[in-house]
């Protein structure tokens, strides 16, 4: 989800901490994600064990000595594991930081609009939680089923920059899920897709 800058006025909305529900949900996608960077961890290991062992053996077997030239072959295996271990974690470990930070209330409008020449492939519009006059505190692409119409309505928005727009009226977006996640956050992607659709 791409999201706009927050605009300065937002440090003087009313502001709450995540509930230790809320952070727990996005913990228990972090958990799953990390249950699946797995793969990758062992990846890891197996190309320092082969690159470590090759190293030595050139160094302590004076008829394997020519081997120290394929070492940098398993050391790139390596360097391509730490990256598909880094790239499936940094969003979800990005996610569960953002839960530190606030989330604003705005008593003001929710703005929906359609997608335009900028909108990912799936983005079905975008959301802005505007003040009173109606200038943008923050906007966000969202994804889901059914493209957003073109609308403002009043309303008492509840927000956080990272994710989006958690409630609107007291009644949730679905951003996170209103049950606890499964064990890994395991079959969560199939239930709920990857954003609700906003009222």
């Amino acid at each position: 989800m791409k999201r706009g800058d927050l605009d300065s006025r937002a440090r003087f909305l009313p502001r709450r901490p995540w509930t230790e529900r809320e952070r727990r949900i996005v913990w228990r996608g972090l958990t799953g994600r990390f249950a699946l960077a797995i793969e990758p961890l062992l990846g890891m290991f197996f190309m320092t064990f082969i690159t470590l062992g090759i190293v030595w053996r050139a160094h302590h077997v004076p008829a394997d000595a020519t081997l120290i030239k394929i070492a940098w072959i398993f050391a790139l295996g390596f360097v391509a594991f730490f990256g598909y271990f880094v790239a499936v974690l940094v969003a979800p470990f990005r996610a569960y930081l953002q839960t530190f930070k606030p989330i604003y209330t705005l008593d003001g409008f929710v703005r929906y609009r359609q997608p335009d020449d900028r909108s990912e492939i799936d983005a079905c519009g975008y959301v802005a939680a505007l003040f009173p006059d109606q200038t943008v505190a923050c906007e966000w692409e969202w994804l889901g089923k059914k493209k957003l119409p073109d609308v403002t309505i009043p309303a008492m928005v509840e927000f956080s920059v990272y994710a989006g727009v958690h409630k609107i009226d007291g009644k949730s977006t679905g951003l996170l899920p209103d049950e606890d996640l499964p064990a890994l956050a395991i079959g969560i992607a199939t239930r709920n897709g990857r954003n609700a659709d906003l009222p």
